[in-house]
């Protein structure tokens, strides 16, 4: 029993390292990425906190050299589903129960660890195999990662710390919020270490047991994952790490009566899919599932005249082709007027010429080599296809080497036609299409900007006037969660802007808020009647 009400430490943002030449966080972590590169381990499923060796093994390779294997895999089936089903049950039944603060403490330690000893593991674990630069993975697997941690406990407490009003006496009311009665899949996706991670912390946090299922491309960092929440006091079978096969882990989990929600990052398509799922088992399952799904993007730049030339320039090579533009926020299209274009078009040109590409593990390098062999032949599919093309052309880049790793060159599109392929279709790489359009029809092109995607995650606006950006912003009000002025589209920062979108984009439930915490909870209103009436009789029924 704890009689105490306890404060949380107050959450700040971790600061960035800059991996400056001579700087002690380049030295080591150049020394990790080294020690690291130079060994092949084997990964096995965590279910009920023991590793379990399934010898069904994938390989985990690099994407800068995809004839490197940094680790092995098991891979798990229908059977090691049940399993962990069954451990995350039985773990359900003391975590669920565990006081609030000892739940906090395990994460508070995790951000501890992970802004400490843990730091270079998993930046150098994600650049090996998710492809990032050293400052690339900074910012997601060390300070999102603990940003995430630390703001979320204290949202926790505010979510337990907010009460009904007190009625009169002789009656008390409370509200509490316990765990969800089963368990929360959480399937993760390759770009981010630290959206992974927090698929699996936030419901956890708040009493609940989870299945983690990876991406193939990120086990290899979901597993040093699994080693910081141990070596932070999670107990097992909080978590349980199972990947493998999608279909065969997804059919297995989402059948299951005891589902309670799914947490997920990854594509509209599998979203879409997981929902029907869903909806064809709605009669098997002991309570309806959460559902809370971060899905594409099609993320757009979009330009007044008066808008800022260099810093508008600056906001396209950075947010289309920051880890070659791999993330859901990433610029995508971008809507230009006619009479700056040539400005615009010149500095982004002399920009792009000189972004370096190659061995992420060289810290000289902008940018490193798209995920897998899918992603650069999807890649390079789009540029082929603008080479063909009568409505468009390669204004920059365009090329694809794939020999020893999949590098496609940030490479700009420019279009006279705004329903062009590569303005509509989500691509998830260094792929940037312009349409220059003329000043005189804004209006028109705004409609243009906000009807042609089914997207609606991150967009920005430039401008100088406060007028034209008042009205951009409010035509643009539903094409983006995350709306920014006279900025990239990328880089949202937890505790200042949560993250999440609308219509295809996801369920904007806005990973790293208040929000999301409460999707992970089940509320109980109590009332109790300290003097309770001894009769059924009310006032009205007297005959005087």
């Amino acid at each position: 029993m704890t009689n105490a009400f306890f404060k949380v430490p107050t959450p700040v943002n971790e600061p960035i390292l800059d991996y400056a030449p001579g700087s002690p966080e380049r030295d080591e972590l150049q020394k990790t990425y080294a020690e690291m590169t130079a060994e092949t381990i084997e990964i096995p499923l965590i279910i009920g906190g023991k590793e379990i060796k399934t010898g069904n093994l994938a390989d985990c390779v690099m994407p800068h050299d995809h004839q490197k294997v940094i680790a092995r895999y098991h891979q798990a089936d229908a059977s090691h589903v049940a399993q962990a089903i069954e451990a995350a049950a039985e773990a359900w039944k003391t975590w669920s129960e565990m006081p609030w603060q000892e739940r906090a403490a395990v994460f508070i330690k995790a951000a501890e660890l992970l802004a400490g000893p843990y730091r270079q593991i998993l930046n150098a674990s994600t650049m090996m195999s998710q492809g990032k630069t050293c400052f690339q993975a900074e910012i997601d697997a060390a300070c999102e990662l603990i940003d995430f941690l630390r703001f979320n406990v204290e949202y926790m407490t505010d979510i337990y710390k907010e009460q009904p009003m007190v009625s009169p006496a002789p009656t008390w009311n409370r509200s509490e919020h316990r765990a969800l009665e089963g368990f929360v899949f959480a399937i993760t996706p390759f770009n981010f270490t630290a959206i992974c991670a927090n698929l699996c912390a936030s419901p956890a946090m708040m009493g609940n047991v989870v299945l983690w299922k990876p991406s193939d491309t990120a086990v290899y960092s979901g597993y040093h994952i699994m080693k910081l929440w141990h070596e932070a006091g999670l107990p097992a079978g909080v978590i349980n790490f199972i990947p493998g096969p999608p279909q065969e882990i997804g059919a297995a989990a989402l059948k299951h009566p005891d589902l309670a929600g799914i947490h997920f990052t990854g594509s509209t398509k599998t979203f879409q899919y997981l929902w029907k799922s869903v909806a064809e088992n709605i009669e098997n399952y002991k309570s309806y599932p959460r559902l809370v799904g971060e899905t594409g993007g099609k993320d757009f730049v979009f330009a007044h005249e008066s808008a800022d030339v260099p810093s508008l320039a600056a906001a396209l090579v950075r947010g289309a082709f920051e880890y070659s533009g791999q993330k859901c926020s990433a610029a995508s299209r971008a809507y230009i007027p006619t009479n700056i274009w040539p400005e615009v078009k010149k500095r982004v040109g002399e920009m792009t010429a000189q972004i370096t590409m190659g061995d992420v593990g060289d810290f000289s390098n902008f940018i490193g080599a798209v995920i897998d062999q899918r992603s650069f032949d999807k890649c390079a599919a789009f540029i082929a296809h603008a080479r063909e093309a009568a409505d468009a052309e390669i204004a920059f880049g365009g090329e694809t080497a794939g020999d020893k790793g999949f590098f496609v060159q940030p490479t700009v599109i420019e279009t006279t036609n705004p329903h062009y392929k590569s303005m509509c279709e989500e691509i998830f790489g260094p792929i940037l299409t312009v349409y220059p359009y003329d000043p005189a029809k804004l209006d028109e092109t705004l409609d243009l900007c906000d009807q042609t995607s089914p997207y609606a995650l991150t967009g920005a606006i430039f401008g100088r006037d406060r007028g034209d950006l008042v009205m951009m912003a409010d035509r643009l009000k539903h094409a983006a969660g995350n709306f920014y002025i006279n900025d990239k589209p990328t880089g949202a920062v937890v505790g200042q802007q949560p993250f999440g979108g609308g219509r295809a984009s996801g369920t904007n439930d806005k990973a790293g808020s208040k929000l999301n915490l409460l999707k992970w909870t089940s509320a109980r209103s109590i009332k109790e009647n300290f003097v309770p009436p001894t009769g059924f009789a009310y006032p009205h029924m007297l005959d005087s």
